[in-house]
């Protein structure tokens, strides 16, 4: 099963987290979206942040050290994170985010 999974944190920290990811094989490809407002509840207060959304592309092979390392590096107590499975897409990609989240790949 293959996954796009979503993550929200402070702009100036994303592209860290995104290279890591990328670099540590647990995820084929990270696209790093700045300039999100967004707005949501937390310990019964309205808040309103900037940040960036990564849109990280993995396996569900993967997922579960993708997230423990998104847990240690987010600086959130309660990160975002919302993996969302998908079974359709270009064969040739899918072949390329299998050998890019391999720990032997290329």
């Amino acid at each position: 099963m293959s996954l796009v999974v979503l993550v929200t944190l402070p702009p100036e920290q994303a592209p860290a987290l995104a290279r890591a990811l990328v670099a540590e094989r647990l995820a084929g490809c990270v696209n790093v979206l700045p300039g999100l407002q967004s707005v949501y509840r937390w310990e019964g207060e309205v808040a309103e942040d900037r940040e960036a959304l990564l849109l990280i592309k993995t396996t569900g092979e993967r997922y579960p050290e993708l997230e423990a390392r998104i847990r240690a590096m987010h600086p959130y107590e309660v990160p975002e994170i919302v993996a969302l499975p998908w079974d359709r897409a270009l064969p040739e990609f899918q072949t390329w985010l299998l050998d890019a989240t391999s720990v032997g790949g290329g």
